[in-house]
């Protein structure tokens, strides 16, 4: 007997595995035979979701990482699933929920920590939603997938009204369709997003409001200015799409105020979030990533551990951070709380205060200081 919870990595990725004999070896074979048959004739057609000119990053079917990235197979996919040292989560997570005000006017900044990515921005008069997800899966499918270990931490009754929402990638835990539905049918957002994710928003909601960046450019909404900039990681929504959207960081621009939103991200150089903090800082506020990193042999090209996330907050200049990207839905190897802890020991090494770089809990807020 075995129990396959999941074909899903960031999207699309395997958890636990236990299985026997045949069984095993029949599924490692289709594993690695379907990919290989499917990518063949999927290879010949034209990216269903930008066509465009070629670019740097861009090379008129496929986008790729300002630093190269070694693309792992489904043999190192089988190899992490089949050695994995994955420590147990909590079946269940009670959290405190926020009721957060309609509108928080001038310049004060009402950081909301909602789960995973979904962080709710309120300032100005605006209401910001960053990667929402409110579905119990980040999954392709409602029956099999990464579930969540906690309630949203605003129940949807309590979020008020959005303006914009920041999409980072198309994987679905940043890009969660049918949260992007219910949003249209209630308040009819701007969806600020990467070049391709325009297309797969469209096609679930054609009546969508969608504004698609390339790294380097900008839109605005009101006072406010989006700038997309580069990051280090992919995209996908099948085996077969790999790199056919366009991922991307966001600086949300109020002029001397201004805010880093990651999505995901490996490290590398550390060249781009250097480039970033030339550009833009300082930042008043920014959210990093800090999750889904273990197996680093694995996971180090696309995901940061959390003592690079306070190499990030370094680089671009930040003053105050929240971490994100952790504690609802297990994506890797880590433990429910180490990318806390983890977090707070690098930040106690470097002599940062963690009333600075402010590990929040889903349903916590911060009222960031000016």
């Amino acid at each position: 007997m075995f129990s396959l919870k999941m074909l899903i990595i960031d999207g699309l990725y395997f958890n636990p595995i236990i299985m026997t004999g045949k069984i095993k070896l029949l599924l490692i074979g289709l594993c690695m035979a379907l990919p290989i048959f499917f990518a063949a004739f999927w290879g010949t057609r034209d990216n269903p979701y930008y066509q465009g000119p070629k670019s740097d990053h861009f090379d008129g079917q496929r986008f790729f990482a300002p630093e190269p990235i070694d693309k792992k197979n489904w043999l190192s996919v089988i190899k992490w699933r089949l050695t994995a040292d994955r420590q147990q989560w909590p079946e269940w997570v009670k959290i405190e929920t926020d009721m957060p005000p309609a509108r928080v006017e001038g310049a004060t900044l009402r950081a909301s920590f909602v789960n995973h990515a979904t962080v709710l921005l309120q300032t100005r008069g605006m209401n910001i939603l960053t990667d929402p997800i409110w579905s119990q899966r980040c999954s392709p499918f409602s029956f099999i997938g990464p579930k969540r270990v906690n309630a949203p931490g605003i129940a949807w009754g309590n979020l008020p009204k959005i303006d914009v929402v920041l999409i980072s990638h198309a994987h679905y835990d940043h890009l969660d369709l049918p949260t992007v539905k219910d949003l249209i049918a209630r308040d009819d957002p701007l969806f600020i997003v990467p070049l391709g994710v325009d297309t797969i928003i469209r096609k679930a909601a054609p009546h969508a409001r969608v504004k698609a960046l390339d790294w380097g450019q900008s839109t605005t909404s009101g006072e406010m200015i989006v700038h997309a900039e580069p990051t280090q990681h992919w995209s996908a929504r099948t085996p077969f799409d790999n790199s056919q959207s366009l991922w991307a960081s966001y600086v949300i621009d109020f002029g001397v105020d201004k805010f880093y939103f990651s999505g995901d991200t490996g490290y590398g150089s550390g060249k781009i979030f250097k480039d970033i903090g030339k550009k833009y800082g300082p930042i008043r506020f920014a959210m990093i990533d800090i999750g889904a990193y273990l197996p680093r042999w694995f996971m180090k090209q696309s995901h940061i551990a959390p003592f690079e996330a306070v190499k990030i907050y370094r680089d671009i200049g930040a003053e105050y951070a929240i971490p994100m990207h952790f504690g609802t839905f297990q994506l890797s190897d880590e433990g429910h709380d180490q990318p806390v802890r983890d977090l707070n020991a690098v930040l106690d090494k470097v002599n940062i205060s963690q009333e600075k770089f402010k590990a929040l809990q889903p349903g916590q807020f911060w009222v960031v200081p000016e």
